[in-house]
């Protein structure tokens, strides 16, 4: 198990470009099945999650070429689907909560799909029915192996039909989407995620031939082709760890430019920064933060009442940035409630935050109270585990602003998310070293 030793208290400055985004990759990567022909991905992160999923595409006969830095081509004109039946795929499948979204292509252009119940980060129950129910609504047989946690699809031919989806899942579109492409006839789907990141996929498929209408929408029609063919993709920088590096800023008062963010693609996500009092400014496509000397007040409503941060399906706020808000609010000048409706579990690391000399309240599993300190208080050093990807890095945030010398373990949980993180932040002048 890796630890991260991170001496806190350092201003930081210069410029960080962001990764390309990992939620995009897990999407792009998954629809390489859709067609035998040769396609291009520009911009893939280096990071744990994305690498599991090449390495299995590769164990399913996908011939992969590196040409450079976070740029492959991908050709699965020999797919081997006896992979999917093996202990070998059941294992390795269990690792990665992305594998979910092998199951639509490999459906649509091979008709049948299978995966282990996908594990990724303990945060709460994520269902997986929304992507079962959208299969068998356009005509797939579902089973279910219980003693091996083990799920199947299969069908002769895909239908297309209309479908009102009951949450609008990310992933559960995106398979949709996938599955629908080829299917035979139009695909309607009602309360679809319309995310960046399921646009680029969207946008993607259309370059291969596909006939999505309505991109950008929550209303997707799919007109089923017969075959898609190559094309070549780069991907969106990522918003997570965009916002992760305003609230560092913030935290450590420190000048930095965060480049080539993309910026008419970030949504809520710089407006609820503001609202904490983050200052940023828009310089071309780079975020700029300057020094928060004096530090940062929170935007209380209009009525004077106390600020509630929420996330919601997209356009509203990721629930992913939740966790780096939460962090970010606790050196602002007031209060603010932190509302996570999405997943039960994500606000359980406050109480390493607590021991660090934070002011939380955790008032249930979903909601927390922060008490900013105004900078007239630093958190203290400790040492802490990282419980998944987005709170591991809210707690390194939190470590690059306080007192003294902190430890972070498990680290591989970072990670799974943020590509060479430690190498990224001494180059910014923080004082991190893995252990």
């Amino acid at each position: 198990m890796g630890t991260f030793r991170i001496e806190g208290g350092h201003q930081l400055h210069g410029e960080i470009t962001p990764q390309g985004a990992k939620n995009e990759a897990l999407q792009i990567l998954c629809a390489v099945l859709l067609s035998g022909e040769k396609i291009t991905i520009n911009n893939i992160p280096d990071i744990i999650d994305v690498n599991k999923l090449i390495a299995l595409l590769e164990d399913l006969g996908v011939k992969i070429q590196k040409k450079g830095k976070g740029s492959y081509t991908f050709k699965a004109n020999d797919v081997n689907l006896e992979y999917l039946q093996s202990d070998q795929f059941k294992q390795d499948g269990r690792g990665l909560r992305g594998s979910i979204m092998l199951v639509g292509p490999l459906l649509a252009r091979f008709g049948k799909g299978y995966i282990p119940k996908p594990g990724g980060d303990k945060i709460g129950r994520r269902r997986l029915d929304t992507h079962f129910e959208g299969f068998i609504k356009l005509g797939a047989k579902f089973r279910y192996n219980k003693e091996e946690y083990f799920y199947g699809v299969e069908a002769e031919k895909l239908k297309g039909t209309y479908m009102l989806l009951d949450e609008a899942s990310v992933t559960g579109t995106a398979n949709i989407v996938m599955a629908a492409v080829l299917a035979e006839g139009t695909t309607t789907i009602y309360n679809a995620a319309c995310e960046p990141y399921l646009q680029q996929l969207c946008k993607m498929l259309n370059r291969m031939g596909a006939k999505i209408s309505g991109i950008g929408s929550n209303l997707l029609t799919i007109e089923g082709v017969d075959t898609l063919g190559g094309t070549e993709h780069t991907m969106l920088p990522d918003m997570i760890e965009i916002g992760s590096w305003v609230g560092l800023a913030a935290m450590t008062k420190s000048e930095l430019t965060i480049k080539n963010v993309s910026w008419d693609d970030l949504g809520q996500i710089p407006n609820a920064f503001q609202k904490l009092g983050i200052k940023l400014e828009r310089k071309g496509d780079d975020i700029y933060i300057p020094k928060h000397e004096n530090g940062y007040e929170v935007q209380n409503y209009i009525d004077g009442s106390i600020l509630t941060i929420a996330d919601a399906p997209w356009p509203g706020l990721t629930p992913d940035l939740l966790s780096i808000l939460l962090v970010v609010a606790i050196q602002a000048k007031g209060e603010v409630v932190i509302h996570q409706k999405m997943f039960e579990s994500r606000l359980f690391f406050v109480d390493k935050l607590i021991d660090m000399g934070a002011k939380i309240i955790l008032c249930d599993p979903h909601r927390a109270t922060v008490i900013g300190h105004d900078f007239k208080s630093t958190l203290k050093a400790t040492t802490m585990v990282s419980p998944d990807i987005r709170a591991g890095v809210s707690l390194l945030i939190a470590a690059l602003s306080a007192k003294g010398t902190s430890t972070i373990n498990n680290i591989e949980q970072i990670d799974r998310g943020y590509e060479n993180i430690d190498e990224r932040l001494r180059a910014i002048g923080a004082n991190i070293v893995r252990v």
